[in-house]
């Protein structure tokens, strides 16, 4: 694989950037794109376009305000609360569709510059209930992907079956350990690094955090 081109879908947050690592280690080319959906915190764009630049990564940002329009929820509103769903209920994060628009585009993307395969920080392990990050999802729409456009995309999901500690390990193996935790964001209130350290995906964060240098001291 040393020799094809890939795209990252790249939000600048912790496992969108162990991906991106992981991308730059198996591919000659890579090309990061990141989604513009008018999303809570802008802060979230200017992250992931530090990030490509200090790694010389080419980077697409593209317009999907579209989304906004269509699924008013936590990430795209302010005024609704970031919450953990209950009794079955989707977390107030999620928003309808934005997997399957986003690899979608990343498809298009992919088929103009060239690239066979693509790569995104899904997990099923850690996914808060989002059913457009399990491994279904991901494998059924590989194969619609191929038959709309005519190609022989692969997707790769490097975290699928990871914890966040074991994301966190990764990163470490990757020798990106520091690089993500201080220059990613994660964050529902938009701080990078450690974040606030109290909406959902911090606590997550950290605790995966924890849980793998806890791990590392072992050795």
């Amino acid at each position: 694989m040393k020799k094809d081109k890939a795209v990252v879908v790249f939000s600048g947050g912790q496992d969108s950037t162990t991906c991106l690592f992981w991308a730059i280690e198996r591919f000659e080319e890579v090309i990061a794109v990141t989604f513009d959906y008018n999303q809570r915190h802008n802060s979230e764009i200017e992250c992931a376009v530090k990030i490509t630049e200090e790694l010389g990564i080419k980077h697409h940002i593209l317009d999907m305000s579209l989304l906004n329009q269509l699924a008013p929820n936590a990430l795209t509103r302010s005024d609704i609360e970031v919450k953990d769903g209950e009794n079955g209920e989707l977390p107030s994060t999620f928003v309808p569709g934005r997997n399957l628009l986003f690899m979608s585009f990343a498809g298009v993307l992919a088929s103009q510059v060239g690239a066979k395969h693509i790569i995104t920080g899904v997990c099923e392990t850690d996914f808060s209930g989002y059913p457009d990050c399990r491994d279904i999802f991901i494998k059924s729409l590989n194969v619609t992907l191929n038959l709309s456009m005519d190609e022989q995309f692969v997707i790769h999901t490097p975290l699928m079956w990871l914890n966040k500690a074991e994301t966190w390990k990764l990163a470490d193996e990757l020798g990106a350990f520091d690089f993500v935790r201080e220059k990613t964001l994660t964050c529902y209130n938009g701080l990078i690094a450690d974040g606030c350290g109290e909406c959902p995906a911090c606590k997550l964060r950290q605790k995966g955090l924890e849980d793998y240098l806890n791990e590392r001291k072992g050795f």
